[in-house]
């Protein structure tokens, strides 16, 4: 099954090389470590809001970064967007017109197809969310029943026009079906409360990052506030929340990394995207692998600024000096001197309204320039001979160290995004930047000593969100034993998964009967359905050969599991329908109805099912409809509403239905075979 989420927009193939960036890891200090009380699981978040009465002044600069304006409800205030009759979004592949537009204080995007001025097709969603600050993009949500979808419009800020989001170019329109998973939201939100067994429902979806996203939860620090128990932090640690600033180089750099470095992230076993908070190590919840490449390292992804920073050699040579500093004074704080995020970047405060000079600093805090004392009376640095620049350049530049030696570059996954390139050095002329990339491996860029787990995982993720060569299943398999039952048992999901990717269904069979109890072992509900997409799979390798029976018995399990996620559910009733157990089928296509009423199709099978065994033509009708309505390219519900209408033996509707289809797919053998009984 393809997965194509919001997270993971486009392909990787093209990302820039990295060069040994799991290796920049300091020592750790030798001394031991107070464990911060936000650590405990017992330790509950309380809310920015709490976080506000006691720092506000931190609190109102903060809701201007592009962390506090990440995620809000749609509203004006919140949208970047343009908004006129002309602003339409055209998809030439699918022929879909998309109109973003306000009607009071609602958001609404209409979908709409033309032949020429008439209107053929017309579906109108109200938007619930919008995501991003604005600085770059506005993407946008909707939310049906707390089942919250990627709309296909985004606003490019810096180009200042709509267009589809990343990864719904060229003939990949996902409409407004895309899933908005844990992943995604963890990364654009505060943490959201989820609904256990789904992948993308939620009872509650907060505004923006928040103060406890970098603190950690902060219930123990406002209890020790409240009752007067306050520390001298100028000469302390307060141990009740986490100060980034405090922590030892590669804890600060991972509470960065957990959000600003986009790429494969493999949960370790019984972890969830809820679980990492500020003062872990990364490596404890996660490991994050991107694609090696020989070649081209000029070209970036959005969302990598840490491990760009990395390859930096300001950073490497920071690196050292930390190194040297804590194995000469192992009892001292680890962190002096360490070049991290925050060495440029105050998390509180807006880039938009960091000055240049700012960052000219932080470079200069190395870099010392010279000094002529001859007119430095007014406490103004003249620099002579600490660039290399020439004077035209360094005066065309306004000397913004930045400018030179962290230049905007494109995105290769945002279309129409330029974003500073984070690898700080020299310019990089474009003969260099024009070289062939070449595939080389899948890295670890947080971990060091990454388990086989891991690494099998995360070839098998990249084969199925990015790029499907069976190289890569061939690639994940040398990290899965299978060579006992022992093996089998140990790595039965990963087992599982890697051969209904590779299609081989017998061998899954074969797995499933060297597991002494591989259906009960299928119990654990989590925020990732590990278990219940390993019951599934299961079911359709059985349906593939044949076994409905046990088919059935693994749908089950995964619906178990999983119950508010309806391809689940879908496969279950379908199967049911197919044995002839009508009543279970028709309570599971009612469900899924009534949970998400934009699941085109149990329509389509629920309205076959009505006229098929109830005769109730006037219910498949209806259930048809909805489901045109709500996508008109939809073969199976053309075809079914042509067969309704020879049910009612009005065939010139008939012929008009099965008409579209064709025009649609012409190599539909269903519509032929029908037009030709007609």
């Amino acid at each position: 099954m393809r997965i194509r989420n919001l997270a993971y927009a486009l392909l990787l193939i093209f990302f820039s090389v990295f060069i040994f960036l799991s290796c920049n890891r300091q020592t750790e200090p030798k001394t031991a470590v107070k464990e911060y009380s936000s650590l405990s699981d017992s330790t509950k978040y309380i809310g920015k809001e709490a976080c506000r009465q006691c720092h506000s002044d931190k609190f109102e600069t903060f809701m201007h970064t592009g962390m506090g304006m990440s995620f809000d409800t749609a509203s004006k205030a919140k949208s970047s967007g343009r908004f006129d009759s002309h602003e339409v979004i055209y998809d030439k592949f699918r022929n879909f017109s998309y109109y973003p537009h306000w009607e009071g204080n609602d958001f609404y995007l209409t979908e709409f197809r033309l032949s020429g001025k008439d209107t053929l097709y017309l579906r109108k969603e109200k938007i619930s969310y919008i995501v991003g600050s604005g600085q770059h993009t506005n993407s946008h949500m909707i939310n049906v029943n707390g089942y919250i979808h990627q709309a296909p419009a985004t606003f490019y800020t810096q180009s200042g026009k709509w267009d589809l989001p990343p990864g719904y170019e060229n003939g990949f329109n996902n409409r407004f079906s895309r899933l908005i998973e844990l992943e995604c939201m963890s990364c654009h939100n505060a943490y959201p409360e989820m609904i256990l067994g789904s992948a993308n429902k939620y009872l509650n979806v907060p505004s923006g990052i928040d103060c406890e996203r970098c603190h950690g939860p902060g219930k123990v620090h406002q209890d020790e506030m409240l009752a007067g128990r306050t520390i001298d932090v100028k000469n302390e640690i307060d141990y009740s929340i986490v100060n980034p600033a405090k922590l030892d180089i590669n804890r600060q750099m991972d509470v960065c990394q957990r959000c600003h470095v986009q790429g494969n992230a493999v949960l370790m076993k019984g972890k969830s995207f809820f679980d990492f908070k500020p003062g872990m190590h990364l490596s404890e919840v996660m490991n994050i692998f991107m694609p090696v490449y020989k070649g081209d390292d000029d070209q970036h992804i959005m969302a990598s600024h840490a491990e760009r920073m990395k390859l930096s050699d300001c950073f490497t040579s920071s690196l050292k000096i930390v190194e040297k500093y804590n194995s000469s004074h192992p009892t001292k704080e680890p962190y002096k001197n360490a070049m991290t995020c925050v060495t440029c970047h105050n998390p509180h405060v807006s880039v938009k309204s960091t000055g240049t000079e700012v960052f000219n600093a932080a470079c200069r805090n190395c870099h010392i320039p010279s000094i002529d004392p001859s007119i430095d009376a007014g406490n103004k640095l003249v620099r002579s001979n600490d660039c290399s620049a020439s004077q035209k350049l360094r005066t065309e530049k306004k000397d913004n160290c930045v400018s030179c030696h962290m230049p905007k570059n494109g995105t290769i996954d945002i279309p129409h995004v330029t974003t500073t390139d984070h690898w700080i050095r020299k310019p990089v002329t474009k003969e260099k930047t024009a070289q062939i990339r070449e595939f080389v491996k899948l890295a670890c860029i947080n971990n060091l000593e990454v388990d086989d787990r891991s690494k099998g995982i995360a070839y098998l993720s990249y084969y199925e969100k990015f790029v499907s060569n069976k190289v890569f299943l061939d690639s994940a398999k040398n990290y899965f034993d299978d060579n006992s039952r022992s093996a089998i048992i140990e790595n039965f999901n990963e087992l599982i998964r890697w051969a209904f990717l590779k299609e081989d269904y017998a061998r899954i069979e074969s797995y499933v009967s060297q597991h002494s109890n591989a259906l009960d072992s299928l119990k654990r509900q989590s925020f990732s359905n590990d278990d219940a997409w390993t019951a599934y799979r299961i079911g359709q390798a059985f349906l593939i050969s044949g076994d409905k029976s046990n088919a059935e018995r693994y749908f089950s399990k995964a619906v178990e599991l999983a119950p508010f996620y309806p391809d689940f559910r879908m496969k279950l009733a379908d199967l049911q329908f197919e044995s002839g157990d009508n009543a279970k089928a028709e309570s599971n296509y009612s469900f899924i109805i009534s949970e998400n009423p934009k699941y085109v199709s149990a329509y389509v099978n629920y309205g076959f099912l009505s006229l098929s065994v109830n005769k109730d033509d006037k219910k498949a009708e209806k259930y048809y409809d909805e489901a045109i309505k709500l996508d008109p390219d939809n073969e199976q519900a053309l075809l079914n509403k042509a067969g309704l209408m020879i049910y009612r033996k009005d065939v010139v509707k008939a012929k008009n239905y099965i008409e579209k289809v064709l025009k649609i797919n012409p190599t539909n053998e269903q519509a032929k075979r029908l037009l030709k009984l007609l």
